[in-house]
């Protein structure tokens, strides 16, 4: 954006574009990956049911999930480094609740259970925003699908998962902090 005297002013999202990314966490990322989905399952049809949970979750999970919490970013133009990781944890917040929802009141997982998991996606889309801010986000996309298949293993393999998922989810949080350290208000020029 220009000002009339031809210095370019730095965009500061305000609360409508938040609420926006928010909602685009909802409304985008998860139909998106529940779409998906129904073919990941129709592709395991006949498979014994541990299997299928462990490659739908284990495996495919992390891809797709990773992927339909950054596309609504992919679209920001002329933004800093810092608005882009910060719109990032807001649409994987969004993410995170709707999932957060889903398991607890739909599925009737114990809430303990999954209040990591709305931490986990904040920070994990933080670390792909901030991928996409630097225009690198396929090694930062890889390094959150990462991360979240060793959570998703962790849940699907550990008797005990809470334990071995704080430690994922702590590592993702200390890695989107120090990311976070490393944006600037730079404008970022496609």
């Amino acid at each position: 954006m220009e000002a009339t005297d031809g210095t370019i002013q730095i965009h500061r999202p305000d609360l409508d574009e938040k609420i926006f990314f928010f909602g685009m966490g909802v409304t985008i990322s998860v139909p998106l990956t529940l779409f998906i989905y129904q073919y990941i399952d129709l592709l395991l049809v006949g498979f014994d049911p541990f299997l299928i949970a462990f490659f739908s979750r284990v495996i495919f999970a992390p891809f797709v999930e990773e992927f339909s919490k950054a596309y609504p970013l992919f679209y920001r133009h002329g933004e800093t480094e810092r608005n882009i990781f910060n719109l990032s944890l807001i649409v994987g917040l969004g993410f995170g609740i709707v999932e957060f929802l889903t398991y607890v009141f739909v599925l009737g997982v114990p809430v303990i259970f999954r209040i990591p998991g709305i931490i986990f996606h904040s920070a994990s889309t933080a670390i792909i925003g901030y991928g996409i801010s630097k225009k690198r986000p396929a090694a930062y996309y890889l390094i959150a699908v990462m991360l979240h298949l060793a959570n998703n293993f962790i849940s699907v393999t550990n008797p005990n998962p809470l334990i071995g998922s704080a430690s994922v989810v702590s590592i993702t949080v200390l890695i989107a902090w120090w990311l976070r350290k490393d944006t600037k208000d730079n404008i970022l020029i496609s």
